[in-house]
């Protein structure tokens, strides 16, 4: 064994091709991009939606409506889910929810009324339905609603 068979390995000598570097280099001329045209020029490759100078398809599209970007997306959570993940408890925070992962934690939360309550409950969330709200107040308990 010789110094020199030690480092560098085989696959860690290997150079890069270098194309367009004349004749010589086995790889000048066209570069391995073939014949004259388009896609032998730089910045030749065009994107996926180019439709050869037609008026592209995004654009020939009639648009409708818009996206507010100022809307509040809610995680909502059914009574049912709370009544089964909190079995037996009286009071249910919003950091109860976000740590039994039935909403993602710093989201806003919004319990619906799925589901029967037959006990009170003391829940607290961003927003409630008119359904969950009666609900839960109907069977003696009383909801608080973090958010207008």
């Amino acid at each position: 064994m010789q110094l020199h068979d030690l480092y560098p390995f085989a696959a860690e000598r290997k150079k890069r091709k270098r194309i367009g570097r004349g004749s010589g280099s086995g790889w000048g001329m066209s570069a391995g991009k073939g014949g004259n045209g388009q896609k032998q020029r730089s910045g030749g490759a065009k994107g996926p939606a180019f439709e050869g100078g037609q008026m592209p398809l995004q654009r020939r599209l009639p648009k409708h409506g818009f996206t507010n970007i100022f809307k509040t997306a809610y995680q909502v959570v059914n009574l049912d889910q709370l009544i089964k993940a909190f079995a037996g408890r009286e009071s249910i925070s919003l950091e109860d929810i976000y740590a039994r992962g039935l909403a993602k934690p710093g989201s806003a939360v919004k319990v619906l009324g799925n589901g029967d309550v037959a006990f009170g409950l003391k829940i607290e969330a961003h927003k409630f339905s008119a359904a969950a709200k009666e609900k839960i107040e109907k069977a003696g308990g009383s909801v608080n609603a973090l958010e207008g």
